[in-house]
């Protein structure tokens, strides 16, 4: 029994994070803690991302990334199914 009621717990815990996990990051609108989430990409990272689109406006396509200093092809790629540009409607 302790062990159902330990499932039970890390299940209610775990699954928002899954469901959250699930839904892609817009680049053009996360903030800096959302794409701070994003695998490889750190506090200057996220700074700098969002100081690109700031200065050069929306990303039109994930591959963008790459004109963001710091962010490489590795990161690109391990993150591509979780990022996107558009807007959920």
């Amino acid at each position: 029994m302790d062990i159902l009621r330990k499932l039970v717990f890390v299940l209610l815990f775990a699954l928002p994070g899954l469901l959250y996990a699930a839904q892609p990051i817009n680049i053009n609108t996360a903030d800096k803690e959302t794409l701070m989430s994003v695998n490889g990409i750190g506090e200057k990272r996220a700074e700098a991302i969002i100081a690109y689109r700031e200065q050069h406006g929306p990303f039109q396509s994930i591959e963008q990334l790459l004109e963001v200093q710091g962010v490489g092809p590795a990161i690109l790629d391990q993150n591509r199914e979780n990022l996107t540009v558009k807007s959920e409607q």
